[in-house]
């Protein structure tokens, strides 16, 4: 594994003269990539030293028993069939007994802490981090470093020059220290959802886009072809008989958590009143919970509407393919990653689950080397108790157009969780997937005069590519080229052309009400594939699989069906109100092609789009 997940224990020679008569200094090491990764960055500028009495808070989080390296083999180990540990899970009092800091070295970072002249505000439930509170010169005194302003990425911030230095006697005991960066990070949901004007198909290829939605003015080809109206959005019995065929498997005894930002006010009367209606069939008593911080904070830059779009998605996609499961919805106090954070340790500190579905993240560049550490310890205890990781992997193909650069997105392409990109998906009139290819849109116009397509470029398409922070997994070797860890693993449908009709309270100009709006993005694929994987677990694993990769890459390789070809049409003809509510404004004619994902191609075997491929049946009885 690369150094931006592994915490070292070589000493950093900080030579101390001692005066004569005196005891010498303590020696010290570094904690190593706890200096911000942007800061030799163009752009970042260097605005000044900071008062000495400024305000610094800062978590020191603590190293697992043993090291890291020593709790990665195990995760892997107690994840891969065939081996001596396969499926022997700790609870998390086993957990913390066997890898979890010891209130010994609990004590003696607080007690540095505080003699270097940091306030201990607190000490996570678990020992996972202490909270430290004081100024600026108290914390450079602790942490050996110095601290300065910057101008980066339009905030003005703090940040250390250097990594981190704490005495030998406690370094041992940490794996990383976060918030002396003050950069504000925050974890993004997909965009808003619309409602979807007519005329539509009710499955693939129900209606050619002929004419215009009077029936009588006719729409140019495309490219020589007359193309099919987009699906009005699948359903539950649609994506059901498409990857799960005639199975009576509906994930009872199985409990699917979703993690978002925020907590959608009417999720359990839009989610029933979906379902119902679309022959999920209704929730029954506690099949449904929401677990919500204290209270909310940050709401200004983190849009808690938008976050209830994706809690609506996630649950229902996920009942969708397991009508019998439990869903436990755990909301983020806001977007930021130690909201974040503190979300996931209460998912494996409870225990409740076997499998997390996350439809959120970040690209590469963005994230700390001491979040990532701080994250990654998390999935461990996760794959440690039996519970799988899943993150979506992206809207926005290679991220060069976003962000100049090619890279892949974070959480999703750690090792130790799965990443599932997105395709287009086919599903016929008889509930077959008919045919998929991999999710990528270009748009197209309807020029004013309505005679001809104009081009205006990428749109989105499914997240994938080579880690710039992991070396490539022993489940990936001889599979995925190259020596970096790729993403994504598995994928299924993502596409919004094709994507899923869901239900959720909006505000309309006439005021609340339950509306239906088709929606996409791989927010869509990670659920869906969550939800079909709890029939998986219900007929071989109840307890849980842990890291679900080894089995993918391994004995259940076959059972995903590599996504090479195309569908019949370069796209499909979608319809969109002016105003996004109805027609009194006119309606919208584009073009989305499939299968043009920025730089990332589908190939025979695995690829950057589509992983290994999509899921068949032969999933539902992997688990040997």
């Amino acid at each position: 594994m690369v150094a931006a997940a592994v915490t070292a224990t070589t000493a950093v020679a900080m030579a101390m003269v001692a005066a004569p008569g005196a005891s010498a200094a303590p020696s010290h090491t570094s904690i190593p990539h706890t200096t911000p990764n942007w800061l030799d960055s163009a752009g970042t500028v260097d605005i000044g030293t900071p008062s000495a009495a400024a305000a610094v808070t800062a978590r020191v989080y603590l190293a697992p028993q043993g090291g890291l390296d020593a709790l990665k083999a195990a995760a892997l180990a107690v994840s891969t069939p065939g081996s001596a540990t396969y499926h022997q899970f700790l609870t998390p009092e086993q957990y913390r007994s066997q890898f979890g800091p010891t209130s010994d070295e609990v004590a003696a970072v607080e007690s540095y802490l505080a003699s270097a002249g940091l306030a201990v505000t607190g000490v996570e439930s678990s020992n996972r981090y202490v909270s430290v509170a004081g100024t600026v010169a108290a914390a450079q005194q602790a942490f050996g470093v110095s601290i300065q302003n910057f101008d980066h990425d339009g905030q003005e911030v703090q940040a250390p020059t250097s990594d981190v230095t704490l005495p030998d006697s406690v370094a041992d005991s940490v794996l990383t220290v976060t918030g002396l960066d003050t950069t504000a990070h925050t974890m993004a949901p997909p965009p808003a959802g619309f409602r979807n004007a007519r005329p539509c198909s009710i499955f693939y290829g129900q209606i050619e886009a002929a004419f215009m939605a009077d029936y009588t003015t006719p729409l140019p080809p495309f490219k020589g072809a007359t193309l099919p109206y987009a699906p009005c959005g699948y359903t539950g019995p649609q994506f059901r008989a498409a990857y799960e065929g005639d199975t009576t498997l509906d994930g009872s005894g199985v409990t699917v958590a979703i993690t978002d930002a925020y907590a959608a006010p009417t999720i359990a009367t839009d989610a029933n009143t979906y379902a119902v209606q679309h022959g999920d069939g209704a929730y029954g008593d506690d099949q449904l919970t929401q677990v919500v911080p204290d209270s909310f904070k940050h709401a200004a830059r983190c849009n808690p509407s938008g976050w209830y779009g994706e809690e609506t998605l996630d649950v229902e996609a996920v009942h969708a393919m397991a009508p019998g499961a439990n869903i436990r919805y755990y909301a983020s106090a806001s977007c930021d990653d130690d909201d974040f954070l503190d979300t996931l340790n209460r998912v494996v500190d409870e225990d409740q689950v076997q499998l997390v579905s996350n439809s959120w993240g970040d690209v590469e560049e963005a994230e700390s080397a001491a979040n990532i550490a701080a994250y990654e310890q998390v999935f461990l205890q996760g794959a440690m108790e039996g519970i799988s990781f899943l993150f979506s992997s992206g809207d926005s193909g290679d991220e060069l157009a976003n962000t100049g650069i090619k890279q892949a997105d974070y959480p999703t392409s750690d090792p130790y969780v799965t990443s599932i990109g997105g395709t287009s998906t086919a599903i016929n009139r008889n509930g077959k997937l008919a045919r998929e290819t991999g999710w990528g849109t270009v748009k197209y116009t309807l020029a004013a005069d309505g005679t001809s397509w104009t081009r205006l470029g990428f749109l989105y398409g499914s997240g994938g590519g080579s880690s710039a922070l992991f070396n490539q997994p022993v489940y990936q070797a001889g599979k995925v080229p190259g020596a970096a860890r790729g993403v994504p693993d598995v994928a299924m449908d993502a596409d919004p052309t094709t994507g899923m009709l869901i239900g959720e309270t909006q505000t309309f100009p006439d005021g609340a009400a339950y509306g239906e709006y088709r929606i996409g993005g791989t927010s869509l694929s990670s659920p869906l594939f969550a939800g079909m994987t709890a029939l998986t677990l219900q007929n071989g694993a109840q307890g849980g699989l842990g890291l679900l990769n080894p089995l993918i890459y391994g004995s259940a390789s076959s059972a995903f069906r590599d996504v090479t070809g195309h569908l019949k049409d370069a796209g499909n003809v979608r319809v969109d109100y002016v105003n996004g509510i109805d027609p009194t404004r006119g309606l919208l004619y584009s073009v989305r092609t499939f299968d043009q994902d920025s730089s990332l191609k589908v190939t025979n075997g695995w690829d950057f789009v589509t992983g290994l491929g999509s899921p068949t049946s032969a999933w539902l009885t992997a688990v040997p």
